[in-house]
């Protein structure tokens, strides 16, 4: 095991070792697919761009200020993957979240290639900060992929 997959898990605060160790070895599969490092990179650049911009954590995605189609792929996406993704972290099963959350690759990518998070309609940009803050604390519940090296 790498000390980033270490750090991964580190990043949440879990404080039962099990569990600890649990989410060790779904975040050390997680690595071993193809999506993995682009979704840390990703995740790396939502935590860069949430910090470097004055968002308040806003959970609540507004569907009318959606309007970018890969924004509104994304959000959909999401949705449906947050139905299907936190039955299984509740149940402790991150190894499967995690594989699961890999599907969002592509919607990710889509919404980085085509859509300008920080624009200058001010509604616009935390409607699409809160979408990015979703997605990120969706990942959160399991680890930090953020951390995780290519």
């Amino acid at each position: 095991m790498s000390n980033d997959t270490f750090e991964s898990v580190l990043a949440i605060n879990t404080s039962k070792p099990l569990d600890f160790h649990h989410r060790l070895t779904a975040v050390t599969e997680f690595r071993k697919l193809a999506e993995a490092d682009s979704l840390a990179a990703a995740n790396k650049r939502i935590n860069n761009i949430l910090k470097k911009s004055d968002f308040n954590n806003i959970l609540k995605v507004k569907d009318n200020l959606l309007s970018e189609e890969s924004e509104i792929l994304l959000s959909e996406t999401l949705k449906e993957y947050q139905k299907k993704v936190v039955p299984m972290i509740n149940d402790r099963d991150y190894k499967s979240a995690l594989t699961k959350l890999a599907g969002l690759r592509e919607s990710v990518d889509n919404f980085f290639d085509n859509v300008m998070v920080m624009c200058d309609d001010d509604d616009i940009k935390n409607n699409r900060l809160a979408l990015l803050n979703n997605l990120n604390s969706l990942f959160l519940q399991t680890a930090d992929i953020s951390k995780l090296q290519g």
